[in-house]
Protein backbone atom coordinates (compact mmCIF):
# COMPACT_ATOMS: atom_id res chain seq x y z
CA UNK A 1 0.00 0.00 0.00
CA UNK A 2 2.68 2.40 -1.05
CA UNK A 3 4.14 4.31 -3.85
CA UNK A 4 7.60 3.58 -5.01
CA UNK A 5 10.70 5.28 -3.74
CA UNK A 6 14.28 4.50 -2.85
CA UNK A 7 16.27 3.35 -5.86
CA UNK A 8 13.22 2.82 -8.02
CA UNK A 9 12.34 5.11 -10.91
CA UNK A 10 10.22 7.10 -8.51
CA UNK A 11 12.96 7.39 -5.99
CA UNK A 12 14.34 10.38 -4.21
CA UNK A 13 17.18 12.25 -5.79
CA UNK A 14 20.42 13.72 -4.71
CA UNK A 15 22.00 17.14 -4.92
CA UNK A 16 23.63 19.01 -6.63
CA UNK A 17 24.09 18.12 -10.31
CA UNK A 18 22.32 20.51 -12.60
CA UNK A 19 20.75 17.69 -14.58
CA UNK A 20 19.14 16.14 -11.52
CA UNK A 21 15.83 17.06 -10.00
CA UNK A 22 17.67 17.09 -6.68
CA UNK A 23 16.37 19.59 -4.20
CA UNK A 24 14.11 21.21 -6.76
CA UNK A 25 11.61 18.35 -6.81
CA UNK A 26 9.01 18.08 -4.04
CA UNK A 27 9.51 14.32 -3.83
CA UNK A 28 13.19 14.01 -4.65
CA UNK A 29 16.14 13.36 -2.36
CA UNK A 30 14.65 14.48 0.92
CA UNK A 31 15.10 11.28 2.92
CA UNK A 32 18.83 11.19 2.17
CA UNK A 33 19.09 14.89 2.96
CA UNK A 34 17.37 14.36 6.31
CA UNK A 35 19.65 11.46 7.18
CA UNK A 36 22.75 13.42 6.16
CA UNK A 37 21.81 16.18 8.62
CA UNK A 38 21.61 13.73 11.53
CA UNK A 39 25.32 13.53 12.22
CA UNK A 40 25.50 13.15 16.00
CA UNK A 41 24.14 10.77 18.61
CA UNK A 42 21.59 13.12 20.16
CA UNK A 43 18.02 11.98 20.49
CA UNK A 44 16.97 14.52 17.86
CA UNK A 45 19.40 13.10 15.31
CA UNK A 46 18.33 9.57 16.16
CA UNK A 47 14.68 10.46 15.62
CA UNK A 48 15.57 12.23 12.38
CA UNK A 49 17.38 9.16 11.06
CA UNK A 50 14.43 6.89 11.80
CA UNK A 51 12.00 9.46 10.41
CA UNK A 52 14.02 9.70 7.19
CA UNK A 53 13.66 5.95 6.63
CA UNK A 54 9.92 6.40 6.06
CA UNK A 55 10.66 8.62 3.02
CA UNK A 56 8.43 11.40 4.36
CA UNK A 57 7.53 13.22 1.16
CA UNK A 58 6.68 10.04 -0.69
CA UNK A 59 4.76 8.93 2.39
CA UNK A 60 2.70 12.12 2.57
CA UNK A 61 1.98 12.02 -1.16
CA UNK A 62 0.50 8.57 -0.76
CA UNK A 63 -1.58 9.56 2.24
CA UNK A 64 -2.89 12.53 0.26
CA UNK A 65 -4.27 10.15 -2.36
CA UNK A 66 -5.78 7.92 0.34
CA UNK A 67 -7.60 10.93 1.79
CA UNK A 68 -8.76 11.91 -1.71
CA UNK A 69 -10.10 8.42 -2.34
CA UNK A 70 -12.09 8.49 0.89
CA UNK A 71 -13.63 11.90 0.14
CA UNK A 72 -14.32 10.89 -3.46
CA UNK A 73 -16.43 8.01 -2.13
CA UNK A 74 -18.17 10.28 0.41
CA UNK A 75 -20.22 12.78 -1.61
CA UNK A 76 -22.64 13.23 1.27
CA UNK A 77 -21.90 12.37 4.88
CA UNK A 78 -18.23 11.99 5.84
CA UNK A 79 -17.40 9.46 8.52
CA UNK A 80 -14.58 11.35 10.20
CA UNK A 81 -13.52 8.53 12.54
CA UNK A 82 -13.14 6.15 9.61
CA UNK A 83 -11.39 8.91 7.64
CA UNK A 84 -8.81 9.42 10.39
CA UNK A 85 -8.35 5.67 10.82
CA UNK A 86 -7.74 5.19 7.10
CA UNK A 87 -5.22 8.05 7.00
CA UNK A 88 -3.36 7.02 10.16
CA UNK A 89 -3.35 3.31 9.37
CA UNK A 90 -2.26 3.93 5.80
CA UNK A 91 0.53 6.24 6.95
CA UNK A 92 1.94 3.59 9.26
CA UNK A 93 1.70 0.75 6.73
CA UNK A 94 3.33 2.79 3.97
CA UNK A 95 6.02 3.97 6.36
CA UNK A 96 6.71 0.36 7.27
CA UNK A 97 7.08 -0.61 3.62
CA UNK A 98 9.44 2.30 2.94
CA UNK A 99 11.65 1.39 5.90
CA UNK A 100 11.85 -2.23 4.78
CA UNK A 101 12.61 -1.06 1.25
CA UNK A 102 15.62 0.82 2.63
CA UNK A 103 16.91 -2.38 4.15
CA UNK A 104 16.39 -4.44 1.01
CA UNK A 105 17.91 -1.82 -1.31
CA UNK A 106 21.17 -1.25 0.53
CA UNK A 107 23.22 -2.83 -2.25
CA UNK A 108 21.66 -0.54 -4.89
CA UNK A 109 21.63 2.54 -2.66
CA UNK A 110 25.36 2.17 -1.99
CA UNK A 111 26.06 2.53 -5.73
CA UNK A 112 23.70 5.42 -6.48
CA UNK A 113 24.96 8.87 -5.51
CA UNK A 114 21.61 10.25 -4.43
CA UNK A 115 20.89 7.39 -2.01
CA UNK A 116 24.28 6.55 -0.54
CA UNK A 117 23.71 8.79 2.50
CA UNK A 118 20.58 6.98 3.63
CA UNK A 119 20.76 5.88 7.24
CA UNK A 120 20.65 2.18 6.34
CA UNK A 121 23.63 2.65 4.01
CA UNK A 122 25.81 4.75 6.32
CA UNK A 123 25.06 2.59 9.35
CA UNK A 124 23.18 5.36 11.13
CA UNK A 125 20.40 2.82 11.60
CA UNK A 126 21.38 -0.84 11.58
CA UNK A 127 19.47 -3.37 9.50
CA UNK A 128 18.18 -5.19 12.59
CA UNK A 129 16.82 -2.02 14.17
CA UNK A 130 15.29 -0.93 10.87
CA UNK A 131 13.48 -4.26 10.52
CA UNK A 132 12.15 -3.98 14.08
CA UNK A 133 11.04 -0.41 13.34
CA UNK A 134 9.32 -1.53 10.13
CA UNK A 135 7.57 -4.37 11.94
CA UNK A 136 6.25 -2.07 14.65
CA UNK A 137 4.95 0.41 12.09
CA UNK A 138 3.24 -2.36 10.13
CA UNK A 139 1.62 -3.92 13.19
CA UNK A 140 0.46 -0.53 14.43
CA UNK A 141 -0.96 0.42 11.05
CA UNK A 142 -2.77 -2.85 10.54
CA UNK A 143 -4.15 -2.71 14.09
CA UNK A 144 -5.68 0.70 13.33
CA UNK A 145 -7.16 -0.53 10.03
CA UNK A 146 -8.55 -3.70 11.62
CA UNK A 147 -10.05 -1.86 14.59
CA UNK A 148 -11.63 1.14 12.88
CA UNK A 149 -12.08 0.43 9.17
CA UNK A 150 -13.42 -2.54 7.21
CA UNK A 151 -12.03 -5.81 5.81
CA UNK A 152 -11.62 -4.35 2.32
CA UNK A 153 -9.29 -1.64 3.62
CA UNK A 154 -7.30 -4.23 5.55
CA UNK A 155 -7.00 -6.42 2.44
CA UNK A 156 -5.91 -3.48 0.28
CA UNK A 157 -3.36 -2.41 2.90
CA UNK A 158 -1.84 -5.86 3.26
CA UNK A 159 -1.96 -6.51 -0.48
CA UNK A 160 -0.35 -3.18 -1.31
CA UNK A 161 2.40 -3.81 1.25
CA UNK A 162 3.21 -7.23 -0.21
CA UNK A 163 3.03 -5.95 -3.79
CA UNK A 164 5.51 -3.20 -3.02
CA UNK A 165 7.97 -5.07 -0.84
CA UNK A 166 7.94 -8.48 -2.52
CA UNK A 167 6.60 -8.29 -6.07
CA UNK A 168 8.15 -4.92 -6.85
CA UNK A 169 11.06 -4.31 -4.48
CA UNK A 170 12.47 -7.84 -4.26
CA UNK A 171 11.59 -9.10 -7.75
CA UNK A 172 10.32 -6.90 -10.59
CA UNK A 173 12.52 -3.85 -10.00
CA UNK A 174 15.67 -5.95 -10.06
CA UNK A 175 14.72 -8.48 -12.72
CA UNK A 176 12.34 -6.93 -15.23
CA UNK A 177 11.87 -3.91 -17.43
CA UNK A 178 8.25 -3.99 -16.27
CA UNK A 179 9.12 -3.08 -12.69
CA UNK A 180 7.35 0.26 -12.99
CA UNK A 181 4.13 -1.45 -14.08
CA UNK A 182 4.29 -3.81 -11.11
CA UNK A 183 5.14 -1.00 -8.73
CA UNK A 184 2.24 1.06 -10.00
CA UNK A 185 -0.14 -1.51 -8.50
CA UNK A 186 1.15 -0.79 -5.00
CA UNK A 187 1.33 2.92 -5.81
CA UNK A 188 -2.39 2.97 -6.59
CA UNK A 189 -3.32 1.00 -3.47
CA UNK A 190 -3.64 4.02 -1.11
CA UNK A 191 -6.36 5.74 -3.14
CA UNK A 192 -8.20 2.43 -3.46
CA UNK A 193 -7.90 1.86 0.28
CA UNK A 194 -9.29 5.31 0.93
CA UNK A 195 -12.19 4.74 -1.43
CA UNK A 196 -13.26 1.40 0.05
CA UNK A 197 -12.75 2.85 3.53
CA UNK A 198 -15.71 5.11 2.82
CA UNK A 199 -17.79 2.95 0.47
CA UNK A 200 -17.04 -0.54 1.79
CA UNK A 201 -17.47 -1.85 -1.75
CA UNK A 202 -15.60 -2.40 -4.98
CA UNK A 203 -17.51 -0.61 -7.73
CA UNK A 204 -16.88 1.51 -10.81
CA UNK A 205 -15.68 4.41 -8.66
CA UNK A 206 -13.09 2.20 -6.98
CA UNK A 207 -11.83 1.00 -10.36
CA UNK A 208 -11.63 4.55 -11.74
CA UNK A 209 -9.75 5.87 -8.70
CA UNK A 210 -7.30 2.97 -8.84
CA UNK A 211 -6.69 3.31 -12.58
CA UNK A 212 -6.17 7.07 -12.35
CA UNK A 213 -3.29 6.64 -9.92
CA UNK A 214 -1.99 3.54 -11.70
CA UNK A 215 -1.62 5.33 -15.03
CA UNK A 216 -0.36 8.56 -13.44
CA UNK A 217 2.73 6.73 -12.22
CA UNK A 218 3.86 5.54 -15.64
CA UNK A 219 4.73 8.90 -17.27
CA UNK A 220 5.86 10.31 -13.92
CA UNK A 221 8.33 7.54 -13.13
CA UNK A 222 9.41 6.90 -16.70
CA UNK A 223 10.40 10.58 -16.77
CA UNK A 224 12.63 9.99 -13.75
CA UNK A 225 14.19 7.01 -15.52
CA UNK A 226 15.20 9.36 -18.35
CA UNK A 227 17.17 11.84 -16.28
CA UNK A 228 18.46 9.14 -13.90
CA UNK A 229 19.40 6.72 -16.68
CA UNK A 230 23.14 6.68 -15.99
CA UNK A 231 22.64 5.97 -12.31
CA UNK A 232 20.26 3.10 -12.96
CA UNK A 233 22.67 1.67 -15.50
CA UNK A 234 25.52 1.73 -12.98
CA UNK A 235 23.32 0.03 -10.38
CA UNK A 236 22.12 -2.59 -12.91
CA UNK A 237 18.47 -1.61 -12.42
CA UNK A 238 16.69 -2.56 -15.69
CA UNK A 239 14.47 0.49 -16.10
CA UNK A 240 12.99 1.12 -19.52
CA UNK A 241 15.40 3.94 -20.44
CA UNK A 242 18.37 1.65 -19.80
CA UNK A 243 16.99 -1.42 -21.58
CA UNK A 244 15.20 0.18 -24.54
CA UNK A 245 16.77 3.60 -24.75
CA UNK A 246 15.48 7.10 -24.22
CA UNK A 247 13.65 7.62 -27.55
CA UNK A 248 11.50 4.54 -26.89
CA UNK A 249 10.88 5.72 -23.34
CA UNK A 250 9.72 9.12 -24.59
CA UNK A 251 7.11 7.46 -26.81
CA UNK A 252 5.93 5.34 -23.89
CA UNK A 253 5.64 8.45 -21.75
CA UNK A 254 3.42 10.10 -24.35
CA UNK A 255 1.20 7.02 -24.67
CA UNK A 256 0.73 6.66 -20.92
CA UNK A 257 0.11 10.39 -20.50
CA UNK A 258 -2.74 10.21 -23.01
CA UNK A 259 -4.16 7.13 -21.29
CA UNK A 260 -3.94 8.80 -17.89
CA UNK A 261 -5.75 11.91 -19.11
CA UNK A 262 -8.50 9.80 -20.69
CA UNK A 263 -8.99 7.77 -17.49
CA UNK A 264 -8.87 10.89 -15.30
CA UNK A 265 -11.93 12.24 -17.15
CA UNK A 266 -14.10 9.19 -16.40
CA UNK A 267 -15.60 10.32 -13.06
CA UNK A 268 -18.04 12.77 -14.63
CA UNK A 269 -19.46 10.40 -17.33
CA UNK A 270 -19.99 7.78 -14.59
CA UNK A 271 -21.86 10.28 -12.43
CA UNK A 272 -19.30 10.73 -9.66
CA UNK A 273 -18.45 14.41 -10.30
CA UNK A 274 -19.85 17.43 -12.11
CA UNK A 275 -18.52 19.38 -15.06
CA UNK A 276 -16.27 21.51 -12.85
CA UNK A 277 -14.04 18.51 -12.29
CA UNK A 278 -13.94 17.69 -16.00
CA UNK A 279 -13.05 21.23 -17.03
CA UNK A 280 -10.18 21.53 -14.53
CA UNK A 281 -8.70 18.10 -15.18
CA UNK A 282 -9.27 18.41 -18.92
CA UNK A 283 -7.28 21.64 -19.13
CA UNK A 284 -4.48 20.34 -16.93
CA UNK A 285 -4.43 17.06 -18.83
CA UNK A 286 -4.18 18.84 -22.18
CA UNK A 287 -1.17 20.74 -20.84
CA UNK A 288 0.54 17.51 -19.77
CA UNK A 289 -0.10 15.91 -23.16
CA UNK A 290 1.32 18.96 -24.91
CA UNK A 291 4.43 18.72 -22.77
CA UNK A 292 4.74 15.00 -23.49
CA UNK A 293 4.56 15.70 -27.24
CA UNK A 294 7.49 18.08 -26.85
CA UNK A 295 9.60 15.12 -25.82
CA UNK A 296 9.44 13.76 -29.36
CA UNK A 297 11.52 16.77 -30.42
CA UNK A 298 13.75 16.93 -27.35
CA UNK A 299 16.74 14.99 -28.69
CA UNK A 300 19.88 16.34 -27.05
CA UNK A 301 17.88 17.93 -24.24
CA UNK A 302 15.99 14.96 -22.81
CA UNK A 303 17.03 15.58 -19.20
CA UNK A 304 15.54 19.07 -19.07
CA UNK A 305 12.32 17.89 -20.69
CA UNK A 306 12.05 14.91 -18.33
CA UNK A 307 12.49 17.21 -15.33
CA UNK A 308 9.60 19.33 -16.56
CA UNK A 309 7.45 16.24 -17.13
CA UNK A 310 8.06 15.03 -13.60
CA UNK A 311 7.33 18.41 -12.06
CA UNK A 312 4.10 18.59 -14.03
CA UNK A 313 3.31 15.08 -12.78
CA UNK A 314 3.49 16.35 -9.20
CA UNK A 315 1.09 19.15 -10.11
CA UNK A 316 -1.24 16.58 -11.64
CA UNK A 317 -1.13 14.35 -8.58
CA UNK A 318 -2.01 17.25 -6.30
CA UNK A 319 -4.71 18.46 -8.66
CA UNK A 320 -6.31 15.05 -9.09
CA UNK A 321 -6.32 14.52 -5.32
CA UNK A 322 -7.99 17.88 -4.68
CA UNK A 323 -10.50 17.54 -7.53
CA UNK A 324 -11.49 13.97 -6.60
CA UNK A 325 -12.07 15.19 -3.05
CA UNK A 326 -14.16 18.23 -3.96
CA UNK A 327 -15.49 17.20 -7.37
CA UNK A 328 -18.54 15.32 -6.04
CA UNK A 329 -19.54 18.52 -4.22
CA UNK A 330 -19.18 20.88 -7.20
CA UNK A 331 -21.51 21.43 -10.14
Amino acid sequence: MTSRSSSSPSGPGHAPRKTDVGATSPLDGKDSALAARATDESWRSTLLRYYSLTKPRVLYGNVLTAAAGFLFASPGHIGWLAFLAVCIGTTLVIGSACVLNNVLDRDIDTVMARTKKRATVTGGVGARNAIIYSTLLFLGGMAVLVAWTNPLVVAVGAGGFLAYVVLYGMLAKRLSIHGTLVGSVSGAAPILGGYVGASNMLDAGAAIAFLILFFWQMPAFYSISVYRRDEYARANVPVISVVRGIPNTVVQILVYTVVFVAVSLLPQPFGYTGWSYTVVMGLLGAGWIAMAVRGLRAAGNYDHWAHLMFRYAIIMMCAISVMLAVGPRLP
